[in-house]
């Protein structure tokens, strides 16, 4: 086996510098290591881990289980009107990681029946995944001593957690579905798919989980965020100007 490009490593551990898992060194920090213990990317990781500060560890192990779980949904070519009106009715306005967990929610109130999920076009067989996940998960949170518990629909709280583990891929808008990498400059776009994509209004800035690179660059699950929340959880990036 030939060893990964000398760029991709030094980019992984500045990535995982900036989460906080690493010190100035290069060593594991306490953070890292609980990070660690659990096998998803380090965003989903310090996701997890902040959110069990916050109190709302319960609803991010499942908007975590979700993205770890290829596309949930499924457009029959001769029923693309009835998947989009059944996925809208499901959408959380202001983020792509609240529908996820919404659409968990309404599985779970109907006893996790499959004929629901059918008739939501959804994968039965996806979201049977994302419960398996998330219960092993769960498991490993509980064995680190977390305790496992809810924010009542205190979205705001989910949403900060989400951040604290995006705020590197921070947008700012530019223009209707336009935005811009606050860190890099690249230009981005709302990807049509997105619960923000056709609301109307536009929220200023966002935090997204990766970029689909087809002839623009997409932001693929996106969710907004307040600018101070960034200014707190990547002050090596971000400051509140007075």
């Amino acid at each position: 086996m030939d060893p990964p490009p000398q760029d991709t490593i030094l980019n992984s551990m500045y990535q995982l510098w900036i989460l906080g898992a690493l010190d100035n060194l290069g060593s594991l920090t306490q953070l890292g290591r609980k990070m660690a213990e659990f096998p998803v990317d380090p965003p989903l990781s310090k996701m997890i881990l902040v959110a069990n500060d916050l109190g709302c560890i319960d609803e991010v192990l499942t908007i975590v289980s979700m993205i770890s779980v290829p596309s949930i949904f499924f457009k029959p070519k001769d029923k693309l009107q009835e998947a989009e009106a059944a996925r809208e009715k499901l959408l959380i306005p202001e983020s792509d990681h609240l529908t996820y967990l919404n659409i968990f929610e309404q599985w779970k109130k109907h006893n996790y029946e499959t004929g629901w999920a059918t008739e939501h076009f959804l994968q039965a067989k996806s979201l049977r995944k994302v419960r398996e996940v998330r219960s092993q998960l769960m498991d490993i949170a509980k064995e680190l001593g977390f305790k496992i518990t809810s924010c009542d629909y205190n979205y705001d709280l989910v949403r900060k957690a989400i951040c604290s583990g995006y705020f590197i891929n921070a947008s700012k808008v530019k223009g209707m579905g336009d935005y811009v990498n606050l860190r890099t400059g690249m230009p981005c776009k709302l990807h049509p798919s997105s619960s923000l994509f056709s609301l109307g209004y536009i929220h200023e800035y966002v935090v997204y989980h990766e970029l689909i690179m087809t002839s623009k660059e997409y932001m693929n699950c996106v969710t907004t965020v307040d600018p101070y929340w960034l200014a707190e959880l990547g002050p090596m990036f971000f400051s509140v100007k007075g």
